[in-house]
C-alpha cells in the first residue's frame, strides 16, 4: 500500500479525524487508502494559520507525538484546488476520509511523494498482542 510522509502535529490530527485536507504543492490523481507516515522532523513555525485554528478550535494535542513511523491511515477521496475547510491553505488539498489511528505506531523511515510500504508488515505489527511494543502485550 501507499503512504505519504506528513509531519507532526499534522500526520496526528490526521489520522485522529480532526484534520480533513491534507495541504500539498503538487496535486495527485490517486484516490484510495495510504498509510499516513509521521515524519521525524518537527517545524514549530510552519502553517502558523492552521497552527492557530488549532488553538481557536481547542484541539489538545498529545505532548508526545510520534515520529518516524506509520500513525494510521486515511483514503483521500479527491484532490481540490479550494475548498471550504478551515484546514486547506493549498495551493493542493487531498480530501480525506475514513481514518484510522494506530494504537501502536509502526517504526518506518519516510520519503517525499507517496512510496510504498509492506501492507502485511505493518497489519501484523498492530495485530500481535505480543509485539514488545503494543501496550496490550503481556507485561506492559
Amino acid at each position: 500500500m501507499r503512504a505519504l510522509s506528513v509531519r507532526q502535529p499534522w500526520a496526528w490530527l490526521l489520522v485522529s479525524g480532526h484534520k480533513d485536507i491534507e495541504n500539498r504543492t503538487w496535486a495527485t490523481r490517486f484516490r484510495g487508502r495510504v498509510y499516513v507516515h509521521a515524519g521525524q522532523r518537527v517545524m514549530t513555525g510552519d502553517f502558523p494559520e492552521l497552527r492557530a485554528y488549532v488553538h481557536r478550535a481547542g484541539l489538545a494535542l498529545p505532548a508526545d507525538l510520534p515520529r518516524g513511523a506509520i500513525v494510521g491511515e486515511v483514503t483521500i477521496a479527491d484532490c481540490v484546488d479550494a475548498s471550504d475547510s478551515p484546514w486547506f491553505c493549498g495551493p493542493y488539498g487531498f480530501v480525506l476520509a475514513e481514518p484510522v489511528i494506530y494504537p501502536v505506531p509502526v517504526p518506518c523511515r519516510g520519503q517525499l511523494g507517496f512510496f510504498r510500504v509492506d501492507e502485511p508488515a505493518i497489519k501484523g505489527y498492530n495485530d500481535s498482542p505480543d509485539h514488545p511494543d503494543n501496550p496490550l502485550a503481556i507485561g506492559h
